[in-house]
This record gives C-alpha cells, structure tokens and sequence, in this order.
C-alpha cells in the first residue's frame, strides 16, 4: 500500500483559490467571445449592405446609358426618315 502523504494547507488554499478564480472568470471571457462574434457580424453585415448599393448602382446607370443611347439612336432613325420622306 502506498505510503499517505500529507500536503501543505498553504499550497491546497493557492490550488483552490486558481480553480475558483478560472471558474469565476469564464462567464466574462464566454461573454467578451460573444461580443467580438456580434460585432464582426455586424460589420460584415454593413459591408455586404454598402456592396450590394453599389452594384445596384452600377447596374442602374447601365440601364439608364443603355436607355438613352437607345433613345438617341431611335430618335437619330425616325429624324433621317422624317428628312428623307420630306425630300421626296
């Protein structure tokens, strides 16, 4: 059998005191992971926010140019019509 060995009360108190003080502080450490999770969520939300404008930007004057120069080249077509049937 092996041999009891006695411990100094001083060395168990500083062990248990570490143990309880790591246990007290998990809560907050959980909480703070928390926190830092949400706000680069969030700050990813608001940049994926900004891009999507500005693709929908990009996508709207591309349709406004395409428009006009539609309307330029229509209004280019029915004038030379309407100058050629005059000189007839």
């Amino acid at each position: 059998m092996a041999k009891a060995l006695t411990v100094n009360a001083q060395i168990t108190d500083a062990v248990t005191q570490t143990n309880v003080k790591v246990l007290g502080d998990a809560p907050a450490q959980g909480m703070g992971s928390l926190y830092q999770s949400m706000g680069n969520s969030v700050g990813m939300a608001a940049a994926n926010l900004v891009t999507a404008q500005q693709q929908t930007n990009i996508s709207q004057l591309a349709a406004t140019s395409m428009g006009l120069t539609l309307s330029y080249i229509l209004g280019a077509a029915a004038g030379g019509n309407a100058a050629n049937n005059a000189n007839r």
